[in-house]
């Protein structure tokens, strides 16, 4: 690990201003699909921090206590 508190405010990450990791894209789009949004373009990593934080929530994908498919396989960059 490299020492990162978890909780940290997304904002205070050194990098959360430059561009939204391949990674988070990707799992943004998955997230995004199943709740019928778009993901914008130009999204920072903090962005799409907070972005996916607010999609997990709302997802069967990855709700504790659901069945839905790929539940295992997503976590969050």
């Amino acid at each position: 690990m490299d020492g990162a508190d978890p909780n940290e405010n997304v904002q205070d990450w050194a990098t959360s201003e430059k561009p939204a990791t391949g990674p988070q894209l990707s799992y943004l789009q998955t997230l995004a699909r199943d709740a019928g949004e778009g993901v914008p373009a130009d999204l920072t990593k903090a962005d799409a921090s907070r972005m996916i934080d607010r999609l997990q929530q709302a997802s069967p994908r990855t709700r504790p206590g659901t069945s839905g498919s790929g539940e295992s396989d997503f976590q969050t960059p």
